[in-house]
């Protein structure tokens, strides 16, 4: 590191040497980081919403499809209700997409109001999103483990008021958001980001950091490991060795998929915050890879909301037995030769929900086929 040296001559006998490295008062030089938020945000974010929105979409007509077959409001399994929750939560969250897209791009342009309200948008369904995926773990430990499926599937209703207490706390949560969002001017660019009162500045931003950790990757992540691994010692006991193994293998990619897209995010969040509380010194090398590494790991966390409709999905047998019967409504049956082959093995008609196997009553896994 180069050091500047002065000396001051004051008398003769006496000579002052001023030791000082000036270089940690520069401001450092943030091009390269916006240079390449400004070539990968707006594609990644693209992508995703894209894939996002079909898929949701997709979810949703399937779901309504099966809903106009059944009666009354509480016709949904659990399961199937919080499938629908998550679906909504992640078409919210895919559509907040564009204009940070248009803010990477560019800068952002749609006003202070704008800001607030996407930025609620946006982590208000980045809880939801991560909280009906424990609940649909929970569900099916209840249903598999404590053969629970079919009092619960009487009184489904209690779904509706799970998912109304989960969406009420995620308005709580991001009711900061609306506080204190701010369009600022970072570096010469408008940007939508939240802005906290200096004095207390340090504290809330750690604060609403480690409560992100912790609500949206922890302590859904607790409630998975836990449900699927009691799910899976339960189904040794239950099912073939060829089940087996593929229940092994489902379980281990609903996990890993999840782990992989949200804990790169919260490692860097972390260290973020670690920075934050000067337990460290953060130099312009760290912060230029924080910047980077944040921006990356934050896409592959995103992807999980186009990601879902296929882990949670289409993976069921009647969710592929609906969407083939819907396709061949829609585009008639020689639109959908190409894609017969797709739900052939979802010919039997099967009751439940669309993420389950033929009957919630059984011991299987319910979204293994």
């Amino acid at each position: 590191m180069e050091t500047t040296t002065d000396y001051y001559q004051y008398d003769e006998n006496a000579t002052y040497q001023l030791d000082i490295d000036f270089s940690k008062y520069v401001p450092c030089n943030v091009g390269e980081a916006w240079q390449f938020i400004r070539s990968f945000a707006p594609v990644a974010y693209s992508v995703v919403f894209v894939l996002a929105l079909v898929g949701n979409i997709l979810v949703l007509c399937v779901l309504r499809r099966y809903r106009q077959a059944q009666c009354g409001p509480c016709s949904y399994s659990l399961t199937d209700t919080f499938l629908l929750h998550l679906a909504i939560s992640d078409l919210l969250l895919a559509f907040s997409l564009p204009f940070f897209a248009v803010q990477s791009a560019d800068k952002w342009v749609f006003g202070t109001a704008a800001c607030k309200l996407v930025g609620a948008m946006f982590s208000l369904n980045i809880y939801c999103g991560v909280l009906f995926l424990a609940c649909i773990s929970f569900d099916r430990y209840l249903a598999i483990v404590h053969a629970v499926s079919t009092g619960w599937r009487r009184h489904s209703c209690h779904a509706q008021l799970a998912c109304a207490v989960i969406w009420t706390t995620c308005l709580g949560l991001a009711a900061i958001d609306v506080q204190y969002r701010q369009v600022r001017e970072v570096n010469g660019v408008e940007v939508c980001m939240m802005q906290f009162p200096q004095e207390s500045s340090k504290q809330l931003m750690v604060g609403l950091q480690l409560l992100n950790l912790l609500l949206a990757f922890a302590l859904p992540l607790l409630v998975m490991l836990y449900c699927y691994m009691r799910i899976f010692r339960a189904l040794c006991h239950t099912t073939p060795r060829r089940q087996k193994r593929k229940s092994l293998r489902l379980i281990i990619s609903l996990v890993v998929v999840f782990v992989v897209s949200w804990a790169p995010f919260n490692c860097f969040r972390l260290v973020d915050s670690l920075a934050v509380l000067e337990l460290f010194e953060k130099d312009c090398q760290m912060g230029r890879v924080l910047d980077i590494g944040t921006v990356v790991a934050e896409s592959m966390g995103l992807a999980h909301c186009a990601l879902n409709p296929l882990l949670y999905g289409f993976v069921g047998v009647k969710f592929r037995r609906e969407l083939g019967q819907m396709c061949k409504v829609a585009l008639g049956p020689r639109g959908c030769q190409e894609l017969g082959s797709w739900w052939q093995g979802s010919r039997r008609r099967t009751a439940g929900s669309f993420s389950s196997v033929e009957s919630e009553n059984t011991s299987r896994f319910s979204i293994m086929v």
